[in-house]
């Protein structure tokens, strides 16, 4: 069994209460350090070999996401914050999982089964944090055009063709978006019959569109709109 250690970020006593009782019911999790302040993680992270984060947000001095961001290797980490309105943010850092304060037992497991998929996957399946290094080549008119799969903005269906946009500009590809759908790794997601988009470049969601990184608003489908809200409920 994959055992994850786990350390806790979080500047209330009652959230670390909560997670160890949890963990306390899941064998393949443990707690091997707790610290109430971002800054006092670096040298737990220097010393011991930590697999997950239990990540709050609103924190004195340093804030639980600008604490991710400098990292260069971040483990596995899982936000739990009583302020839904990060969750976006914390998705395009490439977060497990996000949980909104107070959450319940069966919402604390299912996000550890998934950091622990997510650790046994490493160095078969790759995982959104190694998707910069993926390629893929792609069939432009007569020629066989690879890209950075991490440049891949969303992609779009248009007839028989699929339109794979890279920043302001589209490579024009004859495939279906299901085709895609099967090889892309597990940031993209479809949220219209249309539109497969990656996660991390999402600039925001209002009402049933999202705004990309580069510029372009995009329809959520009637039948993907509860998927795309659990991305940050």
């Amino acid at each position: 069994m994959t055992t994850l250690r786990a350390l806790i970020v979080d500047d209330e006593p009652l959230a670390h209460k909560v997670i160890l009782q949890y963990v306390d019911d899941v064998p393949f999790v443990e707690v091997v350090a707790q610290v109430y302040q971002a800054t006092d993680a670096y040298s737990v992270l220097e010393q011991d070999s930590i697999d997950l984060l239990f990540l709050d947000i609103n924190m004195p001095k340093l804030k639980g996401l600008d604490f991710l961001r400098t990292l260069s290797k971040p483990p596995a980490v899982i936000i739990t914050s009583a302020y839904e309105e990060y969750a976006l943010e914390g998705f395009s850092l490439q977060v497990c999982d996000y949980l909104l304060k107070p959450f319940r037992f069966e919402r604390f497991l299912q996000a550890v089964l998934k950091a622990r998929q997510q650790k046994e996957r490493v160095g078969t399946t790759p995982t959104a944090n190694q998707t910069q290094e993926q390629k893929m080549f792609i069939k432009v008119d007569k020629r066989q055009v690879q890209i950075n799969i991490r440049d891949i903005v969303h992609l779009e269906s248009y007839g028989n063709y699929v339109k794979v946009w890279l920043a302001d500009n589209f490579l024009l590809t004859p495939r279906t978006l299901t085709s895609f759908e099967a090889e892309l790794p597990e940031d993209f997601a479809r949220i219209h019959k249309s539109f497969i988009v990656q996660k991390s470049c999402i600039s925001y969601v209002e009402g049933n569109q999202i705004k990309m990184a580069n510029g372009q608003l995009l329809p959520i489908g009637k039948n993907h709109r509860t998927t795309v809200k659990q991305w940050f409920s």
